[in-house]
């Protein structure tokens, strides 16, 4: 069952309000992982929907022969996905089976029992986009020992708070991160190498739509630099401002390019900009 939203409201509320399903029903489905919204799973019942976004109510039984969001590529060694914000790429101490690693086994072994999936690289959980899996092991420990180098160009798109003076720019800085996970930028200049490249390509609203690419991939990189200019990404609730009104992060993985050395030759990998971000800017 697929709903568009016509205004802005909590998950539960929304769906009880505008279903004549019971809200005792609506709880079971989200208690039980069938509901999506914009593509990615929710179990919250105050989870804020706002117009226009996309409510999927599975209500048949559940089928490991295909994935919730776009497969972009495939074949008999690597398989890229296009990742939803809010996704674990691999399981976590708290989480072992909502995430990106664990549905893409299910849809291979649902195609063959003894296919396996390896991780190449990895998103953030709240940032969207392009995400390269290996299909078995020799594969996986080819394309990530040489990464760096077979990795041509890593490209998101990033809306900002607020329009910044230096339109385009070279981000470079020292890392570090705390025992709690907080990367921040040193200022004893010990750390390691960060660099980012951004250009403005939109202005509206005081938010700023930037084309981002990364020359090293350190963890939380763009949103930790963007946020020490005092530019923020959308939706940061971990470096910027703990804004209610966004769901999501608003990064985005759009373009990899890589050297595929199977193939011996280059490949680009794109998606669309989510329809989210359109909305704001």
């Amino acid at each position: 069952m697929k709903i568009k939203v016509k205004n802005n409201d909590t998950l539960l509320n929304y769906l009880y309000s505008n279903l004549d399903i019971p809200k005792k029903k609506i709880k079971s489905y989200l208690t039980h992982g069938s509901i999506y919204v914009n593509n990615v799973k929710t179990t919250k019942y105050d989870y804020k929907v706002y117009k226009d976004m996309i409510i999927l109510i599975d209500t048949k039984t559940k089928s490991t022969n295909k994935l919730l969001f776009d497969i972009i590529y495939e074949d008999q060694y690597i398989i890229v996905v296009n990742k939803p914000s809010g996704l674990l790429t691999i399981s976590t101490n708290k989480e072992k089976e909502k995430t990106l690693y664990h549905y893409v086994s299910e849809y291979l072994k649902s195609k063959n029992k003894n296919d396996k999936v390896f991780i190449v690289h990895r998103l953030d959980k709240d940032t969207s986009g392009i995400v390269l899996l290996a299909k078995d092991e020799k594969t996986k420990n080819r394309l990530q020992k040489d990464w760096n180098n077979i990795v041509k160009l890593r490209e998101y798109i990033a809306i900002v708070n607020g329009y910044l003076n230096n339109k385009k720019e070279k981000l470079i800085n020292k890392l570090n991160e705390t025992k709690t996970n907080f990367v921040y930028v040193s200022k004893n200049n010990i750390g390691k190498d960060a660099i980012t490249n951004y250009e403005v390509i939109k202005e509206k609203n005081n938010y700023s739509l930037l084309k981002v690419n990364i020359e090293t991939g350190r963890k939380n990189q763009i949103r930790v630099q963007l946020a020490n200019i005092n530019h923020a990404i959308v939706g940061d609730k971990k470096y910027g401002n703990d804004d209610k009104k966004y769901n999501r992060l608003y990064l985005h993985a759009n373009r990899l390019k890589i050297f595929y050395p199977i193939k011996k030759k280059e490949i680009t990998f794109t998606t669309d900009i989510p329809s989210e971000f359109k909305k704001i800017i």
